[in-house]
């Protein structure tokens, strides 16, 4: 079992269950100290393999998920992973796809829907979720 990221570190947003997630940007470089468990790569393109669990989601940037479905049961799986594990979700740049992931996170773990964008932005980056169409998926996520 992997213990859980530091509630201080870089790009860690603590949901109100007390679960850690990791939200990155790709085109930056790795973070210091421990490597994820489980990722979530929201991409275009496949990503190429890294070193630890991961999961390609098509996402094409500022867009939404080429596969709902197949998105939400990721999104699904990485919050129960969360609780015990080094959970990343990462796209390009770490704010719209991730934001957007990383609100979907939220509301799983009991945010409304209405608040969970506004959630990501004050306790994760004020520029998390994007786009229009991606605050509506948040709103519409189950």
């Amino acid at each position: 079992m992997t213990a859980t990221w530091e509630p201080t570190m870089a790009g860690v947003l603590r949901l109100p269950s007390g679960r850690l997630v990791r939200g990155r940007g790709l085109r930056r470089p790795l973070p210091q100290g421990p490597q994820p468990a489980f990722a979530l790569h929201l991409l275009g393109h496949r990503p190429p393999p890294v070193a630890w669990e991961s999961r390609w989601l098509r996402w094409p940037d500022f867009w939404l998920p080429s596969d709902r479905a197949t998105t939400a049961d990721a999104l699904r799986e990485a919050w129960t992973r969360a609780e015990a594990e080094r959970v990343e979700i990462a796209c390009s740049g770490g704010h719209g796809r991730t934001g957007t992931a990383l609100a979907c996170l939220a509301v799983l773990d009991g945010v409304p829907h209405r608040e969970a964008v506004a959630y990501v932005r004050e306790h994760y980056a004020p520029r998390a979720v994007e786009t229009p169409w991606q605050r509506r998926f948040v709103s519409r996520f189950r």
